[in-house]
């Protein structure tokens, strides 16, 4: 993606998502740290309730609207099995370290649908959505990246999550210009919603 059409947010706005996103719904399992990463859609009985327009000022800006979601913190997502990829970025077109677990990992935590023909879509904190469906999210081995070069991402970089795969070990990927390869994938990766196949 052009990094140029990339802004984020003012910190203010960021940090005003955080606190709503993190609420639990009574009875569910909590996460002790601030709400990273928020699944909604076709997805289980979730970990908390209805979006707050009032609290959840990024998401309410955005238009994102649901009854239930589940919420992982960096403990949840550190939790699940991790892999390491080593991809090509556009950035600079160095090969870096990336890890976290598989995005189908983390989806499957949250009870999401698993039909190859199921949408995901992945948003930024600055509004940037790409969407995949399940089977390319598979086929590609995306991960939920929250450490770079052995590092845990920050908010203000490509963090604190990315969504990203090795491009470098697909052909018809590798055969693209380098800045060609990652438009499915946003960073500061903070919601994504799972669309049923019709």
């Amino acid at each position: 993606m052009n990094k140029h059409k990339r802004h984020f947010l003012v910190a203010a706005a960021g940090g005003a998502a955080l606190p709503g996103a993190a609420r639990a719904a009574p009875g569910g399992p909590r996460g002790t740290g601030p709400g990273l990463l928020t699944v909604t859609g076709a997805i289980g009985r979730g970990n908390r309730g209805p979006i707050d327009e009032a609290l959840d000022q990024m998401m309410a800006k955005q238009k994102i609207r649901f009854d239930r979601a589940h919420v992982f913190d960096f403990a949840a997502l550190a939790a699940l099995p991790a892999v390491s990829i080593r991809p090509t970025l556009e950035y600079d077109a160095k090969v870096h370290l990336l890890r976290g677990p598989l995005l189908t990992d983390v989806l499957q935590a949250a009870g999401a649908a698993q039909a190859d023909r199921s949408t995901l879509l992945l948003r930024a904190v600055d509004g940037y959505v790409a969407s995949m469906s399940m089977a390319d999210a598979r086929k590609y081995r995306f991960i939920v990246a929250t450490h770079f070069d052995g590092r845990a991402m920050t908010l203000g970089s490509l963090g604190p999550l990315w969504a990203v795969y090795e491009a470098d070990r697909f052909a018809e990927m590798a055969a693209k210009p380098v800045n060609e390869r990652f438009a499915l994938c946003p960073w500061g990766l903070y919601h994504l919603d799972v669309q049923r196949a019709g």
